[in-house]
């Protein structure tokens, strides 16, 4: 990089972390103020709220939700004002094009499409966890449910379960039901008053059973008190808490996905809208940088302020349609890809369209 290029990069880098942490420090103060209460009423201690659920769980979750709207506000921010300044204009009239000024713009989304992205594969799940468990447990724990009702499941293509109810704390299910399938046909059915997990041997302790087995016109049953049996289903199933799947690693979001495309719980479309959000969202730190240039490499009347309540406006926007999308693929069955590319696909050609009629 040359000088241009580093002046630019270094007032892009910044201003960023400048405006990552006003946005942190404000969003802080009133989630705290919204949350206190409960706090209090639950018993949390000053040190696990400030260091287990804000600084390792909460401020990397908000950090990620908003660093599109953070990189779009901060370029527009400090283009704007070196355009007010008069300092775009002797750039590109010393030779500089405006695409090759670009390059420290490129630069800066690059390194933050990085971090969003290794965040949102490896880290952002560990500390998702710890923000989920904390709430859980000190801010809503009368929305948790512990027992998940009339269950049914697919565990592969000839057996299917059903659990009338499940204690995720207990990790037992009452009133279990298994079938075992050749076609279209029933060969053996097991039923039990519970089932539990035994987490020493990783497998389920089936107890007070009956067991049908079927073969053509002849059948035998079976009863005991207990009887262990392996079968591709964990606790972890069962759960239901709210955002369960983004304290999921990537490994374990996609394992989870393969069984529901054989159990079919109705959990898939929540399942694959974490995924594609987790590898797109990151590409917004390219398209709202330079729609952020177009928006502000001009020079106007009233200096920044128009400029920067333009951006405002069109990052809360992006942030809306997100939620509409992703709304419209939950309650509507719009495809979970579609729902995800959609808003930044937008956002894309806006940001072409303004890069084609911005000064050259």
């Amino acid at each position: 990089m040359n000088i241009i290029d580093r002046y630019i990069f270094k007032k892009y880098m910044s201003t960023f972390i400048f405006t990552v942490a006003i946005f942190i420090v404000v969003i802080v103060i009133f989630d705290v103020s919204e949350k206190l209460d409960d706090f209090l009423k639950n018993k949390a201690s000053f040190s696990d709220v400030l260091f287990r659920y804000y600084a390792l769980g909460s401020v990397p979750f908000f950090l990620n939700m908003l660093t599109p709207l953070i990189n779009f506000i901060a370029v527009i921010f400090f283009t704007s004002k070196m355009a007010d300044q008069t300092e775009i204009v002797p750039i590109l009239s010393g030779g500089m094009s405006f695409n090759r000024m670009l390059r420290p713009y490129m630069i800066g989304a690059f390194l933050i499409f990085a971090f969003t992205l290794i965040s949102n594969l490896w880290i952002l799940p560990a500390t998702n966890r710890i923000k989920v468990n904390f709430e859980n447990v000190y801010v809503k724990p009368h929305k948790v449910s512990h027992n998940t009702a009339s269950t049914h499941m697919q565990i592969d293509s000839a057996t299917y379960v059903y659990i009338d109810n499940f204690d995720t704390r207990l990790s037992i299910g009452y009133n279990f039901v298994l079938e075992k399938f050749d076609g279209l046909e029933l060969k053996e059915k097991l039923m039990a008053d519970r089932v539990v997990w035994d987490s020493t041997t990783n497998k389920w302790r089936i107890e007070n059973y009956t067991n049908r087995i079927i073969d053509g016109l002849k059948e035998k049953m079976e009863k005991g008190d207990r009887r262990d049996t392996t079968l591709d289903m964990r606790p972890r199933d069962f759960e239901v808490y709210e955002n369960v799947f983004t304290a999921m690693t990537t490994k374990e979001l996609n394992e989870r996905i393969r069984k529901e495309e054989i159990r079919g719980t109705g959990m898939m479309t929540d399942l694959l809208l974490e995924r594609y959000r987790r590898w797109v969202t990151p590409f917004a730190a390219f398209i709202l940088t330079l729609m952020g240039v177009a928006l502000s490499s001009k020079k106007v009347r009233g200096g920044i302020g128009l400029s920067l309540g333009i951006g405002i406006g069109l990052s809360f926007t992006y942030l809306v349609l997100n939620q509409f999308t992703t709304m419209f693929s939950l309650k509507a069955g719009f495809p979970p890809l579609l729902a995800v590319l959609t808003p930044s696909i937008i956002f894309l050609v806006l940001a072409l369209v303004l890069l084609k009629k911005a000064p050259k």
